[in-house]
């Protein structure tokens, strides 16, 4: 190993501690980020020090970051992005400026001076874009309010990142050392600014298009993707050269081509490397834990990584009220704002650069920032399991159970999508059945349209017996579940046998245990509709619509036969397999018979002859 590359040796380092620590994480209900996290401590310099030289990771992981926001920026069409105006610039600047100003003002009440307290302050104000814009899609919250509102505030950081570079070297300036930029040098920067988006936002509108299609019509995949990737780093490395973040200019070129014809491919070919380097870059974060700072001073680093985020809950509980953001999705929205971001590290190691404060107070601010993108997974996975559940029982509407006793001749256990086809039949014949359900929203759905539904869980004997059960003569078994569909089955055949069951089965064992249980009239959910389909496409394959329902009749009959033979076997597997085998091949050797006998019918038939 000691004549291999050190890229090679530290690719294999990353790739086994990321195999090894996410599926653990994920099997321990934690998360992968909490994986990569932990993977990047575990090797890091305060781990198994296997890998010392973070920085250039973490630079080279960024990219990463750079790769999601092009994938945002495609799902973003200039006019919503235009539509987004408001909030991104209303409550991303609410956002920023009123976390910055309460941790700023924090940090001078405990004698910070005011340049530090600034720069932590707007530092720590940065939300990482990595985990909230994963967490978001994971938790498919992007349609949602909170989703929108955390885009836009997002969205608004990675700008603010811009200026609060630029303000550092007049910081450090005023701290002493450096020379403050002159006005001239500032309107040269400013021009090249814009020079530089506006060649993207022109170039975008005027060239991307032809040069992709031009690429995709050359028929190799690779060179897409390759392009792709180009298309990326190339606005990426465009916006660095002038002092502007990287992620901005990525995103800016998703926006221009969101529009385009090659926007699910670009997305396809990008969403790989997308994965891999967004994982690199938490095992980076994780490297870039100082656990020397934290070990000398943790009382310090536990009260700036709590007040931190205290304050910044507090700015964004508000915020979350201010834009009505509904209460069950406040808690997600307000941990993953409230975290630090990965912009913040660049901040503060420029900050230290600049000489704004020293090098240790930039290692503690990072220590902390780190620490929350380590935490706030955790917080997350505690407001799934814990807090979630709870808004989800306040917010299902409370029904009474079914407590006046019934007298109808059929019950109908579960009014989903299959016992509403059975309830609206009967109910058409003038049949009016007693309808059991335990869904409470689905119950108020249907009652809206005039159905009288029962709410009631029909695995309960007394609810069972109020429902009618031993008066009528049907029960017709529609529930999902499987398990309570056995277990209605066994209370009915013990307390009501007089009742005839009809049962929904979701598939073979299903069905298998029905029939154990001695009910006869079982019916697969999906067999009939599944046969119409199948009919459906042997009549535009050219069959005439009598033949095509004939077949399907045929095949019909022949499939419950051959369930009937199979369910002897249920227990033997390799006998269960034979029987089915021979079962279709018999099929097979039928069907091509009467195909055969039908085309020498035809064939052998008198044809009409035209008198010359």
């Amino acid at each position: 190993m000691s004549d291999a590359p050190s890229w090679l040796i530290n690719s294999f380092i990353y790739l086994s501690a990321a195999v090894i620590a996410v599926p653990l994480a994920k099997q321990l209900g934690l998360g992968a980020i909490i994986g990569y996290l932990a993977a990047g401590i575990g090797i890091g310099p305060w781990g198994l020090g296997l890998v010392t030289n973070v920085q250039d990771i973490l630079h080279f992981a960024e990219f990463g970051v750079v790769l999601m926001l092009f994938l945002v920026g495609l799902e973003l069409e200039p006019k919503r992005l235009w539509n987004l105006r408001r909030p991104i610039f209303g409550w991303g600047s609410a956002q920023l400026l009123g976390c910055a100003a309460l941790l700023t003002g924090a940090a001078m009440a405990f004698g910070v001076g005011w340049q530090t307290a600034l720069v932590a302050g707007l530092g720590l104000g940065l939300s990482s874009t990595a985990i909230a814009l994963q967490a978001i899609h994971e938790r498919n919250l992007m349609p949602t309010s909170s989703g929108q509102a955390g885009l836009s505030i997002l969205l608004l950081q990675d700008v603010a990142a811009i200026p609060i570079l630029a303000l550092l070297p007049l910081l450090g300036a005023m701290a002493g050392d450096n020379d403050p930029l002159t006005a001239t040098n500032r309107a040269l920067e400013a021009i090249k600014i814009v020079a530089v988006i506006g060649g993207i936002v022109l170039g975008g509108r005027l060239l991307l298009r032809p040069l992709l299609r031009w690429i995709a019509n050359s028929g190799t995949p690779e060179i897409f993707t390759a392009a792709a990737l180009l298309l990326v780093v190339g606005n990426a490395a465009l916006m660095q050269l002038v002092g502007l973040s990287m992620a901005l200019g990525a995103f800016l070129a998703g926006v221009l081509l969101a529009e385009s014809e090659y926007k699910r491919e670009l997305e396809t070919d990008i969403e790989p490397f997308k994965g891999l380097l967004l994982g690199l870059f938490f095992i980076a974060v994780g490297m870039s834990i100082d656990f020397g700072v934290l070990l000398k001073f943790p009382g310090l680093m536990a009260a700036i990584l709590l007040g931190f985020l205290a304050c910044k809950m507090l700015v964004i509980y508000g915020l979350a009220r201010l834009i009505k953001i509904p209460y069950q999705e406040r808690p997600v929205f307000i941990v993953l704002l409230a975290q630090g971001g990965e912009f913040a590290f660049v901040v503060f190691q420029a900050a230290a650069g600049a000489q704004v404060f020293p090098a240790q107070t930039a290692s503690l601010l990072i220590g902390a920032v780190a620490l929350s993108m380590l935490i706030s997974p955790l917080l997350l996975t505690a407001i799934d399991k814990l807090l979630l559940p709870r808004y989800a029982a306040r917010s299902t509407p409370q029904l009474e159970e079914i407590s006046e006793p019934q007298h109808a001749s059929v019950i109908i256990a579960g009014f989903g999508r299959y016992g509403q086809i059975v309830g609206r039949m009967l109910l058409a014949q003038g049949i009016a059945p007693t309808v059991l359900d335990h869904d409470a929203e689905m119950i108020e759905t249907v009652r809206s349209f005039g159905y009288r539904v029962f709410y009631g869980d029909a695995t309960r004997l007394d609810l069972l017996r109020t429902a009618g059960a031993a008066s009528a003569k049907i029960l017709v078994l529609a529930v999902d579940d499987v398990e309570q569909s056995l277990k209605i089955v066994d209370l009915v055949k013990e307390h009501f046998a007089h009742l005839e069951i009809i049962a929904r089965a979701r598939d073979v064992s299903h069905w298998n245990a029905l029939r154990d249980r001695g009910v006869l009239r079982v019916e697969r959910e999906l067999f009939e509709s599944s046969l119409r389909s199948a009919r459906s496409v042997l009549e535009l394959l050219g069959q005439g619509p009598e033949q095509a329902q004939q077949s399907a009749q045929r095949f019909r009959q022949h499939n419950i036969e051959l369930f009937e033979k199979m369910y002897p076997h249920r227990k033997n597997r390799s006998k269960l397999i034979a029987v089915a085998k021979q079962g279709r091949l018999q099929l097979e050797e039928q069907m091509a018979q009467e195909r055969a006998q039908g085309q020498h019918q035809t064939e052998s038939s008198p044809q009409d002859q035209t008198p010359v």
